[in-house]
């Protein structure tokens, strides 16, 4: 091929420069373009009976079958790895527990995150369990403010309502909101400044005390929102897949404060208005409790999941590293309709109708 026509030049390991005919171009081409379309099939060729396509765009007849042993299945986590192995540099943790057959499995669990907004449930379970105590009421109401101090040395900022989640949150300035709306909005809304508001009651230190207690042994919440100067010294809030996993059982068994009280909070997780991530890879109408978190490059999610048929697990899906949130938001989604699959495998009472039919996601 001497003759052939150069097309490109590189340097290979050894820093010689090298060069590629138009053949050798294309058979570059043809191969990283199969290996894509390879790990597309292996990961993605799981569906809902009845989709005619899955969300990778690959065609697929039959769902994966899942085996179940003593434990979660060598299938289940191998796919779940695969998925994440097809996003370069992704840093993933995974927490999956269905207490009632015994089956969990846990990715990268103890790995730590910055928390984003997921660290406004722990919040919650400390204002029920003041509530509980006859610390604080539901419907006492707070001041409203747009400043704030920070934890570095108490000097004030305040929140662009441009970077809120929930802007008309600012138009109550100056008013007094009852706490049930303030944590409403945190939750359903992630209001950031609903979230500041409640934290400065709440505090931090001591809704990390109320975690450890819950047996959350590694999450630190620390702050309110968009403190810059905390931020710069690393001090964030933190978490783990396993800590939220063990937090949101707490909520969902009862645990985290009475059982009304709980009640109360699954309630509210249930109102949560983002839905693109875990709720995306669950059939339509299946019930999700749950809290997303982003921030730059960052996206999470955790939930509790209600079967049609009964029963409920909890999934948590931690990403970083990701700076495009649609390919991070794809990531989640998967994940967790492989974990659907793999649960509805195991119970045996739940029929195939239950998930014959579309995931939310389109």
């Amino acid at each position: 091929m001497g003759s052939g026509v150069w097309l490109f030049q590189h340097h290979d390991r050894t820093g010689k420069k090298q060069r590629g005919t138009w053949l050798a171009c294309l058979q570059t081409i043809l191969l990283r373009a199969m290996n894509r379309i390879l790990i597309a099939m292996l990961v993605m060729h799981v569906t809902y009976p009845g989709d005619r396509e899955n969300t990778s765009g690959v065609l697929a007849s039959e769902p994966l079958k899942l085996q179940s042993r003593s434990g979660v299945s060598d299938s289940l986590e191998t796919q779940i790895r695969m998925r994440v192995a097809a996003i370069p540099g992704a840093a993933v943790g995974v927490a999956y527990a269905n207490r009632s057959n015994g089956q969990s499995l846990y990715i990268n669990a103890d790995t730590s995150f910055h928390a984003a907004s997921t660290m406004k449930v722990p919040v919650m379970i400390e204002i029920f369990r003041r509530v509980d105590a006859g610390q604080a009421a539901l419907d006492q109401g707070i001041l409203l403010v747009n400043q704030f101090g920070s934890i570095v040395d108490g000097s004030p900022y305040s929140l662009d309502p441009a970077e809120d989640s929930d802007s008309t949150m600012y138009h109550q300035i100056g008013k007094r909101v009852a706490l049930r709306e303030l944590l409403e909005r945190m939750i359903v809304r992630s209001s950031n400044l609903a979230t500041n508001a409640v934290i400065a009651l709440a505090g931090g230190e001591q809704v990390t005390a109320t975690m450890r207690n819950l047996g959350a042994r590694a999450i630190q919440v620390r702050r309110g929102v968009e403190d810059g100067k905390a931020y710069e010294r690393g001090l964030n809030n933190t978490t783990t897949a396993r800590d939220l996993a063990i937090i949101m059982a707490s909520v969902e068994e009862g645990n985290a404060a009475s059982r009304a009280s709980c009640a109360a909070m699954r309630e509210i997780l249930l109102r949560q208005e983002f839905n693109d991530e875990i709720p995306a890879g669950v059939p339509k109408g299946v019930k999700v409790a749950h809290k997303t978190g982003q921030i730059t490059a960052t996206l999470h999610d955790a939930a509790i999941i209600y079967p049609e048929n009964g029963g409920s697990y909890v999934l948590v899906v931690l990403t970083g590293g990701i700076s495009d949130e649609k390919v991070a938001r794809s990531l989640i989604a998967d994940i967790s309709k492989v974990v659907w699959l793999y649960d509805a495998g195991l119970q045996g009472a739940r029929s195939r109708a239950d998930v014959n039919g579309e995931s939310r996601r389109d």
